[in-house]
């Protein structure tokens, strides 16, 4: 069985995943950061086994979504060998501060 695709996560992506875990430190019990973590890597090893499992975004055809909880989705696509998660969009912000075209 392969083992998936290997996970890159861009800068842009990490940084909104800080953001939004400092936010939920000041808002959120221990055990719903805790089950946020475990959504996050439940959803990570299902789209490095099978990258088209989720929905395609309707910002870019080429981006697929996962909502990981109810405020927040990670939007990734498949990039060569790799998949590559571009953003971990908070709901609690505007839609029009999504940027999903950031690499690196």
């Amino acid at each position: 069985m392969k083992s998936g695709y290997r996970i890159v996560w861009t800068n842009h992506a990490l940084t909104e995943l800080q953001n939004t875990i400092h936010y939920l430190e000041e808002n959120w019990t221990g055990k719903e950061l805790q089950n946020l973590a475990t959504n996050i890597e439940e959803a990570i090893s299902l789209i490095s086994h099978n990258p088209y499992l989720f929905q395609v975004s309707e910002i870019k055809r080429n981006i697929r979504r996962v909502t990981i909880a109810k405020h927040n989705t990670l939007y990734y696509r498949l990039k060569e060998d790799q998949i590559e998660i571009l953003s971990f969009f908070s709901h609690r912000q505007s839609p029009e501060k999504r940027k999903l075209g950031t690499t690196s």
